[in-house]
C-alpha cells in the first residue's frame, strides 16, 4: 500500500529568468501534518500555488493517490480534494458568517442546507460559529475558524495551511492545533506552512525544507531542534538575541495619559484611556490580536490620524498630542508602519527615492530647498550595505524587493536617521528566520545606544524575546505593563484573548 497521498516530482517554475522552483521533489504521507519551511523567496509559495491550481509548472508532475493530476484552476483542485486556508483572510467584512460561507461553495446550496452542514462540522471539530455575526465583529481566531469551516465544507482530503498562527494568541493557537489533530484522526492530511520552528517540532510529523528554489531535505520533525531547522533552512547559524536592561535610563522620553479617540465607524476600534511611559533606551511592547486597536493607536502615535483626541501625549515634557507627522519627525520620532509596500515604501519609486520618505532634520538631504542627490544616494547605499538588503543597487524599485528585504530596508532607513524614539508596527511580519534575526538584533542594538522603542506586534514570542516590558491592547484599551523577564505567559495570552483585569 502506498503511504503517500501526494507525490511532487521534479517541479520547476521560472519567472523571467528567476528559477523559483528547481526540480522540486517531496512526498506527503496520508494522515499526517507535513510542514514546509523556507526563507522568503525559497519557493514555498510557488510550489503551493502549483499544487492548488493557481499557476502551472514549466515541467514536472504531481500525483494524487498515484494518479497524475494537472489543475488549471483552484476549482479543479477543490474537486479533487485539495483545500487551502490562506495567511490573509479572504472574507467580506460587512457580510455575515453564513453569507461568506455560501459564497465559497461551488455547489448550489440553500441557507438551511448550509446551516446543517456547518453544524455537523462545528460539532465534530469544535469550531463554534455564529452564522449571523458580521465578520467585522469577529476576533482573528474566529475569522480563521470561518476560513477552516469554508475549506472543510468542500470535504478535502488534504488541507493547505499558510502561516495559520501568525495572527493568533497562544490559546487560540492551541485550539487550532487541537482542531488539526482531530482532522488527522479523521484521515485528513495537512500541509503546514509556517516560520515558527517550535510549532513544527511540537505538532508536525515530517518537514520539507527549501532554500533558493531547491529542496534541501525532508526529515522527521521530532528529531530536530529550532537551531538545526534554522541552520538547514538558512545555511548559516542564527544568533540568539539578548535584551540588555542596563541600557534603560531614568529619563522619561514619551508619555501617554488617558488618550481617548472615538471614530464612530463600525470598522474602526475606539481607543479608551491609553496610558504608558517609555524611558530612554527602553523597549516597550504592545501585544494584541488583530482588530483590537493596534492600527488606530499606531496612527495616533505617528500623527496620521489625530483629529479630536482627548488626553495628553508628551515627548521630553513637550505636549505633542496634536502634532503632525512631520512635526514629530522633526523632534526625532521615527515610524515603521505595518504595511511596508504602499505605506512605509512607495512601490514604483527607487530605494533612493524612498529614503526621502523619512526625512529628518539631521539627514542633510536638502539645503535651501534644493535636494542633495549625492547625500540621498549615499544614505541608500549605506542602508543596503549595513542592513544586508538583497538589491542590485539603490535604483532598484521598492516593489522588486522581497518582503523581508524591503522590511530590512525600511527599518534600516529609520535607524540610520538616528531617531530618539522608534515606533514599529509588526517588525518581523511575514519575514524569514534570517531577516527576523537581523531585524531583532538591529532593534536591540538601537536600544543599547539610547533610543527608545515602542513595538506593536501580534507575535508574542517576538515581544518576549526583545522587549523590557509589555502591555496588552484589547478592544481599544491598554493594560498595565508587565516586566518581560518575570512575565506570566499564560496570563498574557488570556489577556490577548480579551480578558483584562
Amino acid at each position: 500500500m502506498n503511504p503517500y497521498l501526494i507525490r511532487i516530482e521534479n517541479i520547476s517554475k521560472n519567472y523571467s529568468g528567476v528559477l523559483a522552483n528547481n526540480n522540486v521533489s517531496f512526498n506527503i504521507r496520508k494522515g499526517k501534518i507535513h510542514a514546509l519551511l523556507g526563507e522568503n523567496g525559497a519557493g514555498k509559495s510557488t510550489i503551493v500555488k502549483i499544487l492548488y491550481g493557481l499557476i502551472a509548472p514549466d515541467k514536472g508532475d504531481i500525483f494524487l493517490n498515484n494518479t497524475k493530476i494537472v489543475f488549471k484552476t483552484p476549482s479543479e483542485a477543490k474537486l479533487q480534494g485539495i483545500g487551502m486556508v490562506f495567511q490573509h483572510f479572504s472574507l467580506f467584512e460587512s457580510l455575515t458568517v453564513s453569507e461568506n460561507l455560501i459564497l465559497g461553495i461551488e455547489e448550489k446550496i440553500s441557507f438551511d442546507q448550509l446551516k446543517n452542514k456547518v453544524k455537523v462540522i462545528s460539532e465534530k471539530y469544535d469550531l463554534s460559529l455564529n452564522l449571523d455575526s458580521p465578520i467585522n465583529n469577529l476576533s482573528a481566531g474566529e475569522k480563521q475558524s470561518v476560513e477552516i469551516v469554508r475549506a472543510l465544507l468542500q470535504e478535502p482530503e488534504i488541507l493547505i495551511m499558510d502561516e495559520p498562527t501568525s495572527v493568533l494568541t497562544p490559546i487560540e493557537a492551541e485550539v487550532l492545533f487541537s482542531t488539526l489533530k482531530k482532522l488527522i484522526k479523521e484521515g485528513k492530511t495537512i500541509l503546514y506552512i509556517t516560520h515558527k520552528l517550535e510549532e513544527v517540532i511540537k505538532n508536525c510529523e515530517e518537514v520539507t525544507i527549501m532554500r533558493n528554489g531547491n529542496v534541501i531535505t525532508t526529515c522527521a520533525a521530532s528529531g530536530e531542534t529550532k537551531e538545526s531547522l534554522a541552520l538547514k533552512m538558512l545555511g548559516y547559524k542564527v544568533n540568539s538575541q539578548i535584551t540588555d536592561y542596563s541600557s534603560i535610563s531614568e529619563e522619561l522620553l514619551i508619555s501617554a495619559k488617558n488618550l481617548n479617540k472615538k471614530f464612530n465607524d463600525p470598522f474602526l476600534t475606539d481607543l479608551n484611556n491609553i496610558s504608558f511611559d517609555v524611558y530612554k533606551g527602553e523597549i516597550f511592547g504592545i501585544a494584541g490580536v488583530a482588530g483590537n486597536g493596534q492600527r488606530e493607536l499606531m496612527e495616533l502615535l505617528t500623527g496620521e490620524n489625530i483629529g479630536k483626541v482627548d488626553g495628553k501625549l508628551t515627548f521630553k515634557n513637550k505636549e505633542i498630542t496634536n502634532f503632525t507627522t512631520k512635526q514629530r519627525r522633526d523632534l526625532g520620532i521615527g515610524f515603521v508602519p505595518e504595511d511596508r509596500l504602499g505605506h512605509s515604501a512607495i512601490p514604483e519609486l527607487s530605494l533612493s527615492e524612498n529614503i526621502l520618505l523619512s526625512n529628518f532634520p539631521n539627514n542633510n538631504f536638502s539645503k535651501f530647498g534644493i535636494l542633495n542627490f549625492k547625500e540621498i544616494e549615499l544614505q541608500a547605499k549605506n542602508v543596503i550595505k549595513e542592513f544586508n538588503v538583497k538589491a542590485p543597487n539603490q535604483e532598484t524599485f521598492a516593489m522588486n524587493l522581497s518582503g523581508g528585504n524591503l522590511q530590512k530596508f525600511v527599518i534600516g532607513r529609520e535607524i540610520k536617521s538616528n531617531p530618539q524614539i522608534l515606533i514599529v508596527f509588526q517588525p518581523t511580519w511575514g519575514v524569514d528566520a534570517g531577516a527576523e534575526s537581523f531585524i531583532k538584533e538591529s532593534l536591540i542594538k538601537l536600544s543599547k545606544e539610547g533610543t527608545s522603542l515602542i513595538i506593536i506586534s501580534q507575535d508574542l514570542d517576538e515581544l518576549i524575546e526583545i522587549t523590557h516590558k509589555i502591555s496588552v491592547i484589547s478592544k481599544g484599551s491598554l493594560s498595565k505593563h508587565f516586566k518581560t523577564r518575570s512575565l506570566d505567559i499564560k496570563k498574557l495570552g488570556i489577556m490577548m484573548g480579551g480578558v483584562i483585569d
